[in-house]
């Protein structure tokens, strides 16, 4: 359980990410995928589904004991609003009502954010955008931990205290490595988050309230769900900085594990990204992979050769104010 992790730096790379050029082959290869590109007409559907049922069960929680409230936060709660996380992951590529309807996709951002019970919907779009222009960017990329986490968070111990802490590094990294502008979009965001929590509270109490946030927080920590953050793009084998995971789990997290896919691909929907493997399939077959993200979690905490500095890193040619 002390074994230290034996990385002391990032894995600085020289070369452009791979997605770009592999993206230019395969749609000159294969131009019919350029018809998977486009919104999801059922997405909308589907996440006014899960908005409403967790709607039911904040009203389901309201009178039930603290330590049934705080399992079915993790149990039940947690699972649907990780699922949520990434619902709006695909809203920010604008396929839930397209790219020329951009502001239709930012407010049914806002929408699908209700249940998380934490306005942060509006702000993830205008940091994953730079995540995908600029993939493991030094000052950039804020999906990237910082230096300080990888010198702290170095042993088993601390790497499973890193993982609980993992959505608070993801709102507080971004004002500490690349800070932006608070927009217009993002005070409305808080403003209607801020509303409807009230009402919760006014209607129901505070145990709705806490089983959304605690279900929120504990699912982007130690989680079957949450294995996806490390499994994305953490260095588990030397060269890849981006990795797929087919398994079931992309039933409930709207094919998110099919990133490699998604990184080549970003305006498709992740419903339609098995549909990029099946016809591109000579250029992923080879490729790593990922079968379960509980076994991820646990090569991440007790292998010496992972840890938060297991991530690629490559300077690009522009300014920030880019």
């Amino acid at each position: 359980m002390g074994n230290r992790v034996t990385r002391d730096d990032f894995e600085w790379v020289y070369t452009d990410q791979p997605h770009t050029e592999r993206r230019k082959e395969i749609l000159a290869k294969y131009p019919e995928i350029k018809k998977l590109m486009g919104p999801d007409p059922q997405l909308k559907w589907v996440v006014t589904l899960m908005v409403l049922t967790q709607l039911v069960a904040c009203y389901l929680v309201k009178d039930l004991p603290w330590k049934w409230v705080f399992f079915w936060a993790y149990a039940f709660g947690g699972c649907l609003n990780h699922s949520m996380t990434l619902a709006i992951h695909d809203i920010s590529h604008n396929v839930a009502f397209g790219n020329k309807e951009a502001k239709w996709n930012r407010l049914f951002g806002m929408f699908a954010n209700l249940p998380i019970g934490v306005p942060y919907a509006t702000s993830f779009k205008k940091y994953h955008v730079d995540h995908h222009r600029y993939l493991a960017g030094d000052g950039l990329d804020v999906d990237i931990p910082t230096a300080f986490e990888g010198r702290f968070f170095h042993s088993p111990p601390r790497k499973i205290l890193w993982l609980f802490l993992q959505p608070v590094f993801y709102i507080l990294r971004p004002l500490y490595v690349n800070p932006k502008p608070v927009t217009g979009l993002e005070v409305i965001n808080v403003a209607v988050q801020l509303a409807y929590d009230l009402l919760i509270y006014s209607l129901w109490g505070p145990k709705p309230i806490f089983y959304m946030i605690a279900g929120s927080t504990l699912a982007m920590g130690i989680h079957p769900i949450s294995g996806h953050f490390i499994a994305e793009h953490y260095m588990y084998l030397k060269g890849y900085d981006t990795f797929s995971y087919y398994g079931p789990l992309n039933w409930l997290t709207f094919n998110v594990g099919y990133h490699m896919e998604h990184h080549d691909f970003p305006s498709i929907p992740g419903s339609k990204l098995p549909l990029v493997k099946k016809i591109a399939a000579e250029y992923y077959d080879h490729l790593p992979y990922h079968t379960s993200w509980v076994c991820v979690l646990w090569d991440f905490v007790f292998c010496e050769s992972l840890g938060p500095f297991a991530r690629v890193k490559r300077k690009y040619k522009v300014a920030k104010a880019e």
